[in-house]
């Protein structure tokens, strides 16, 4: 299974939006931490405020936070919102599918139940999992060290 570029940096955001939990943080920011352009963070950032990860708040003093605690952003549920309209292969796409085994074919169940494994698996992992208490990737997210960077 292979995960969108889309999905890779809605997680490094949440990662970096929970590494500075406090304060607004900015598109620029997370761009020079996260080895992204600002006009891709702008469409993650965006569909992750629509699905209730993030808070926008625009304008001059403006940024981006967390929408609710690292303990209730489940990593399995932002994986199922950002990959659900992505088939994983061709036999699970509405349109574009060729295959003239789709009707009676076992390996699509099996691969819809492989990826219901990795989702459930993802399901036990919050964010504040992944930042709490990892003092590595907290030094990477310090606005300063990443300004150094840029």
């Amino acid at each position: 299974m292979r995960i969108t570029k889309r999905t890779n940096i809605a997680i490094r955001v949440l990662m970096f939006c929970g590494a500075n939990a406090g304060r607004l943080v900015t598109k620029s920011e997370i761009a020079a931490c996260c080895n992204t352009s600002e006009s891709h963070l702008a469409q993650v950032i965006n569909r992750l405020a629509q699905l209730n990860f993030l808070h926008t708040q625009r304008g001059r003093c403006g940024g981006i936070t967390l929408a609710r605690p690292m303990s209730q952003i489940v990593i399995g549920d932002v994986f199922r919102q950002l990959e659900s309209n992505v088939p994983i292969a061709e036999c699970f796409a509405d349109v574009d599918n060729t295959c003239p085994l789709v009707e009676f074919c076992r390996l699509k169940l099996a691969i819809a139940d492989a990826a219901e494994a990795f989702y459930a698996h993802l399901d036990d992992v919050t964010l504040d999992a992944l930042v709490c208490d990892n003092q590595e990737l907290l030094d990477v997210f310090v606005p300063t060290r990443c300004a150094e960077r840029a």
